[in-house]
């Protein structure tokens, strides 16, 4: 049972807070106040981010200058910048006194990892990595249960963060469209989802005590309709596998994907466990397979009124919790710098395996200098898009092209509404519960008016900018994904409002009365 406790620690001492970074930062804001942190300063190069901030942290500093909020009075700094610049951000922070807490992941290469745990270690201020995948009530449960050795050693463990995010390449958190619109995301348009590894690793890492120490993985050659980025892009499926520090197996699996899924399963000596969308824990137990499999109801060690309703299940509470402690009462946060390389690592050198067909790598431990040592000179990135011009060219016309990001914006909601519900309309007959196809083809009626806007947009838009990556992925989401003639033929509204009418009176094999 989970203690009551609302005041987290017993100092009234207040931490002052700057973030870097209005779009993702801005959602542990609300969180602050719980751990005593308060939000002073905030940086954003975005001019509506700073707006929105300003409008609702009216007392706060707010700038496009990051030098000019590091020169404020404050303590700590919430590193929510652009991924692939972290590590230089926080070290940035670090050297202006601050203590960091930096959004994942830690670094981009190796030789970013070395520079960053020796400057944490120089300068003494408080990292954490803001992983919170690992803090959901169930993970938490499973950690503690782990440490009494209820599941044994681990075997073998299967990890998942499959999460499509098309739209993002062209929009900012909010919504808003990329801007200039002729451009791309800085990073979510092209990044291989190797990279993204800590959300499905960092609970194995939380849950066994164990760090990762060897890692392997294959190519996956096809990815998703409307990737801007041909190749190695975000829109793509990534496994590695990964050995742990006590010799179990991990399936660590990241991508963008047809079924988004966070399904997680361990296998221990003793028993195992599984998570997924329609139970929130099942154990199996009794060291067999065939064991009695129950539900557990996992509930929080501690502050559960506090963690409650906050963001990815209760996990941004936790990791300004864990953050906020270290600070005041020097207690070590679970997500430190080394554990921050532990978990950042696997994924830099999982996307190289790739790359290399199948050419597994030890990963090293920077807990240790010498280790460090030999990779402090290793700043091979991954292969950049470019996010200004990459999909136009630089002497595009921004009147023709400057349109993209919001028709493409547009076409992610329209076309993949059109094609959820013509997909499911064609295995109709199949359905156990007809019924539940009305919600997707209400739906695509309502987004119709929308939709033919979008499509007549996108349209001109291929006609008349120039051929690149940009009117590929237009194409592919208007054509392929969207199925514009078939969409826009004569009669088709009207033919969707008769089945909807069908649908509604409809009853389905299961229903009573």
């Amino acid at each position: 049972m989970a203690t009551r406790r609302t005041r987290p620690f017993a100092t009234n001492r207040r931490i002052r807070l700057g973030i870097w970074g209005l779009g993702r930062g801005v959602h542990f804001r609300g969180l602050c106040a719980k751990v005593g942190i308060d939000v002073v300063a905030g940086c954003d190069l975005v001019p509506h981010l700073r707006q929105r901030f300003t409008k609702e942290t009216p007392e706060a500093f707010v700038t496009d200058d990051i030098d000019a909020m590091l020169a404020q009075d404050i303590d700590a700094v919430l590193v929510a910048t652009y991924c692939p610049a972290h590590a230089d951000d926080a070290i940035r922070c670090l050297r202006a006194g601050k203590h960091v807490l930096s959004e994942v992941t830690a670094f981009h290469t190796m030789a970013e990892g070395v520079r960053l745990v020796e400057e944490v270690e120089r300068s003494g201020k408080v990292y954490n990595l803001a992983e919170n995948y690992p803090f959901s009530a169930a993970n938490m449960w499973l950690a503690a249960r782990w440490r009494e050795g209820l599941f044994g050693k681990l075997m073998y463990a299967e990890f998942e963060y499959l999460h499509e995010l098309r739209h993002l390449q062209y929009t900012y958190l909010d919504g808003s469209p990329i801007q200039p619109g002729h451009a791309v995301h800085n990073w979510r348009s092209w990044i291989d989802y190797h990279y993204y590894c800590t959300h499905s690793l960092g609970p194995v890492m939380l849950i066994t005590g164990e760090r990762p120490t060897r890692v392997v993985s294959l190519p996956a050659g096809n990815r998703l309709e409307g990737y801007i980025a041909d190749e190695n892009a975000i829109g793509s499926v990534n496994p590695s596998l990964i050995t742990m520090s006590g010799g179990g197996l991990v399936r660590n699996l990241m991508g963008g994907t047809t079924h988004d899924s966070h399904l997680q399963r361990l296998w221990g000596t003793r028993g195992a466990a599984v998570q997924h969308a329609a139970c929130p824990l099942e154990l199996r137990l009794g060291a067999n397979g065939g064991g009695p499999r129950l539900e557990i109801t996992p509930q929080w060690p501690e502050l559960a009124e506090l963690a409650g309703g906050s963001g990815h299940g209760g996990g941004d509470f936790w990791v300004m919790y864990y953050f906020a402690r270290q600070i005041l009462t020097g207690t070590p946060a679970p997500w430190d710098i080394h554990a921050a390389c532990d978990v950042t690592i696997p994924g830099i050198l999982a996307y190289r395996s790739a790359c290399e067909n199948g050419q597994a790598y030890d990963i090293p431990d920077f807990r240790d200098p010498r280790q460090r040592a030999a990779w402090k000179s290793d700043d091979r990135p991954q292969t950049r898009f470019d996010t200004a011009h990459g999909a136009f060219g630089a002497d595009a016309d921004p009147s023709v092209v400057g349109t993209f990001t919001t028709v493409m914006k547009e076409l992610c909601a329209c076309a993949q509404a059109y094609r959820t519900y013509a997909d499911w309309e064609r295995v109709s007959a199949d359905l156990a519960r007809p019924r539940e196809l009305l919600p997707s083809a209400e739906r695509l009626l309502r987004l119709y008016p929308q939709l033919r806007a979008a499509y007549r947009a996108a349209r001109q838009l291929i006609d008349n900018a120039p051929e690149g990556p940009g009117r590929r992925v237009l194409r592919e989401m208007l054509e392929d994904v969207g199925d514009e003639k078939t969409a826009l033929k004569r009669g088709a509204e009207a033919r969707l409002r008769r089945r909807i009418s069908g649908l509604r009176r409809r009853k389905d094999p299961s229903a009573r009365g």
